[in-house]
């Protein structure tokens, strides 16, 4: 007699039968995983491609390929990291750089502030340097050039001499408006034992004794007639001056250093109003 499951291959429920050896039939469990290399349901790959627009769009919004997207247009456009980037980079190296050019600029003038006081290591010296700072001050200078002025009997004298108390007075009112506009301290270890000084005096950057030296070192060598060796002299003359204020302990390194390059550059702006005594006589009718 024929058996009922021979003729009932599933049941109800609609799972699939296998037929095996022995008469044995084997159900398939719907709950059992998938085989990785079998093919995914057919429903799931209806929904997967059910809506191509919205497949497309989750895959365009990935930080994967958002990361992706913007390396390759930086590399294909050329351009380098954001510009705010490069705009906070910037002042922050500018500033470690002025700082460290600012700590090596205090450690020399510290070493070399060797005359500061009588104490210092070279403190038998420090009489010869302030003779040395009192050569390079503007009082002397322009008492000098006045008296020159006044007993000069040639033209050419006089024009010279007005044109280097017109390039004093200019120098002389330069130099205080830098150090009222910068208004740098003096070096702690300086001692404000200073012949003549100002209300701006106390301000050390620039060093007016080095741009006094410069501008007046080049109109010597360029309006008088000097031997080689007296041309050496002045030079000489100059380079002590600036040492000095140094060694004083008066500036720092590149308070003389600066004084030096703006004390050249104000012989050019002389030699640009240079007054000869035509144009000093056509001034004065003009204001007779």
């Amino acid at each position: 007699m024929p058996s009922p499951k021979a003729k009932n291959p599933s049941r109800g429920s609609g799972s699939p039968v296998l037929g095996g050896s022995n008469g044995r039939y084997e159900f398939m469990s719907l709950t059992k995983p998938l085989n990785r290399s079998s093919a995914p349901p057919p429903l799931l790959l209806q929904r997967q491609g059910s809506d191509p627009t919205t497949a497309r769009l989750r895959v365009s919004e990935s930080p994967t390929r958002r990361r992706g997207s913007g390396s390759s247009t930086g590399s294909a456009s050329g351009q380098g990291p954001p510009e705010e980037d490069g705009l906070r980079l910037n002042p922050s190296f500018v500033r470690v750089a002025l700082s460290s050019l600012l700590a090596i600029d205090l450690w020399m003038s510290k070493r070399l502030g060797v005359c500061a006081c009588e104490d210092s290591s070279w403190g038998s010296v420090r009489p010869l340097m302030k003779l040395i700072e009192i050569s390079g001050h503007g009082i002397p200078w322009l008492a000098g050039s006045v008296y020159c002025l006044y007993k000069s009997d040639s033209a050419t004298g006089q024009e010279v001499m007005l044109n280097l108390l017109m390039g004093l007075l200019l120098d002389l009112l330069l130099v205080g408006i830098v150090k009222a506009v910068v208004r740098r301290r003096r070096p702690s270890h300086n001692r404000m034992d200073m012949f003549a000084t100002f209300s701006v005096d106390r301000y050390s950057f620039p060093s007016g004794h080095a741009t006094r030296a410069a501008m007046c070192g080049r109109f010597l060598l360029a309006h008088l007639v000097l031997a080689a060796p007296l041309r050496v002299l002045v030079l000489l003359w100059a380079a002590l001056v600036g040492l000095s204020r140094v060694m004083l302990g008066r500036h720092n390194v590149t308070d003389v250093m600066f004084g030096f390059w703006m004390g050249y550059c104000q012989y050019n702006l002389v030699e640009m109003l240079w007054l000869s005594p035509q144009t000093l006589q056509g001034l004065l009718g003009q204001l007779a």
